[in-house]
């Protein structure tokens, strides 16, 4: 895409400007309500190709995030769960782009159990740099980046209008258990198998099973210590998330423990992985290695 190749301009150069952030979480903010005016009625449910679920609330959220999108910046292509992404021969030469998944956790919003997000990020390269995460029941958004010089500023919470830092703090030693958070409808035996191995090497284990790309929010909370993930996701379902994590002082890697990368490939799939709350931890070296498939 041709414009991709104009200037950013100052107020991208780095950090995202203010205004823009502001721009960027209404445009959540709005995502979250079109979807809970779905939410609150009694909705269909549809299936892509796939098999995973889809609602109108999906489609809702997609039309007015790349509505804000690109009104906001008409140069930045965009790749969005709920469109069709260019093949790879023509994002591979995009510097930066827009991944969005409008509604992350369709099974929890079917299941209305509130876990489900709205999510933007924004790739520059092939890491996600900055990221903000909508939880529409909860009222709150999760805002990360990663280039923001000032750490008060680089990873925050806004709930009902208070903001509130997050700076994971070191907190992983041996003498405690270790804190697990996992999805509510992915799993299996291989991580059962792997948290049975994870308990034996610490001080036991504790799991919270939560939905969506909240389980890498709750760990820039410091709300647990490791995120494993055994078995796929695509890209947009953690890209803002996981900007969010690493802005707190987290972080997302794949199993040798390199950085979990974005758009270098066809496929649009991440590898399993392990997110963690405490980056600074040596976690490749403590935590066994995933069972075979």
């Amino acid at each position: 895409m041709e414009t991709n190749k104009r200037p950013m301009g100052n107020e991208m150069a780095n950090a995202i400007a203010q205004d823009w952030i502001v721009q960027l979480t209404a445009i959540v903010e709005e995502a979250g309500a079109a979807i809970l005016e779905i939410y609150n009625t009694d909705f269909e449910v549809q299936t892509k190709g796939d098999e995973s679920p889809l609602t109108q609330a999906d489609l809702a959220a997609h039309r007015v995030i790349v509505a804000g999108l690109e009104a906001l910046s008409p140069q930045i292509p965009i790749i969005s769960e709920e469109s069709v992404p260019p093949p790879f021969a023509e994002r591979a030469s995009w510097q930066r782009y827009w991944l969005v998944d409008p509604l992350d956790g369709t099974k929890e919003f079917v299941n209305r159990n509130g876990e489900f997000t709205v999510n933007i990020a924004l790739i520059d390269g092939s890491e996600p740099v900055f990221g903000i995460v909508g939880v529409p029941v909860q009222e709150k958004v999760y805002v990360g980046d990663v280039r923001q010089a000032n750490p008060d500023q680089r990873a925050y919470v806004l709930h009902k209008g208070e903001s509130q830092p997050l700076q994971v703090q070191r907190q992983r030693d041996r003498q405690g258990p270790i804190r697990v958070v996992a999805s509510r409808n992915h799993g299996g035996e291989r991580l059962e198998a792997y948290l049975g191995e994870v308990e034996a090497r610490f001080a036991g284990c504790e799991r919270t099973p939560v939905g969506s790309s909240l389980k890498l929010c709750v760990l820039a909370e410091g709300g647990a210590d490791i995120y494993p993930r055994l078995g796929l996701t695509s890209e947009w379902d953690i890209g803002a998330a996981q900007a969010v994590l690493t802005a707190a002082g987290g972080g997302v890697y794949t199993q040798d423990g390199a950085v979990l990368l974005y758009n270098t490939k066809d496929s649009l799939l991440n590898p399993e992985f392990l997110a963690v709350a405490d980056g600074s931890y040596p976690w490749i070296e403590e935590l066994p290695s995933f069972p075979e498939k």
